[in-house]
């Protein structure tokens, strides 16, 4: 699990850091006292190695390398100990339980959205975003193309609502709080994915399972892996985003 790997991690950084001091007998109290963040960067530093070498996600690596340094850094600006219980509840409103699902929040840029609408069919459709975070994309497509019909499914609580009340005004935007997972793919002509290369295996095979062979699978930034996609687009935004296309039902 990523959460055991991280805690692992953080949990190996400070034991190295305890080991140094030990090794290093003419360290006192007070010397450690006055240099409490260059101990939390080198904390951070062997916490993010542990877990490079655990093969941790990428994204990982900058929450091992600042998690320490920001505690010592805020626990001395002396804040009320509910700042930190409401920060909580907000991030777990937010991202939910990123720690099971190995996919953080991804937000699916304009330039993104205009590369997909190009890709719907010119007929009337149904377009499932897995995972549609705060609705911003549904609502750019649905605005464009009013005869199709759009789906979002979105397990975290804070984004769910959010994309609830982007959409209110669209009447061919659905938006389910659930797990995607659950979801049939069946009825779907395309369905589009922006997740981490994580799941994606898992879902290429409930892809090929549930989807209908004229539908479009459309994964922004993560390749199924071992996996020849039918077509790549290229979007000429900053991130250089590319959207890898596959027909599941007739590839694999």
């Amino acid at each position: 699990m990523p959460l055991r790997i991280a805690l692992l991690a953080q949990l190996g950084g400070a034991t190295g850091v305890l080991l140094l001091i030990v090794g290093l007998g003419q360290l006192t109290t007070v010397d450690f006292m006055q240099i409490p963040v260059i101990l939390a960067l080198l904390q951070g530093g062997i916490a993010a190695m542990i877990s490079l070498r655990l093969r941790a996600p990428a994204w990982w690596q900058p929450i091992h390398l600042t998690f320490m340094p920001l505690v010592v850094v805020v626990q001395r600006l002396n804040i009320a100990p509910g700042w930190f219980l409401a920060a909580f509840v907000l991030l777990l409103l937010v991202f939910w339980r990123t720690d099971k699902s190995r996919v953080p929040l991804y937000l699916t840029n304009a330039a993104t959205a205009d590369a997909l609408l190009k890709l719907l069919p010119a007929s009337p459709c149904h377009v499932i975003d897995l995972g549609c975070g705060d609705g911003g994309l549904l609502r750019r497509l649905a605005a464009a193309r009013p005869d199709c019909r759009f789906t979002g499914i979105e397990h975290a609580p804070l984004t769910w609502l959010l994309a609830r009340l982007r959409n209110i005004s669209q009447v061919n935007v659905t938006i389910r709080r659930g797990d995607l997972w659950q979801e049939p793919l069946g009825d779907y002509a395309i369905v589009y994915a922006f997740l981490s290369p994580a799941p994606m295996l898992e879902l290429w095979s409930k892809a090929r399972t549930e989807m209908r062979p004229d539908a479009l699978l459309v994964s922004n930034s993560f390749e199924v892996p071992g996996i020849e996609p039918a077509d790549t687009v290229a979007v000429a935004d900053r991130r250089n985003t590319r959207l890898f296309l596959y027909h599941p039902a007739r590839q694999g």
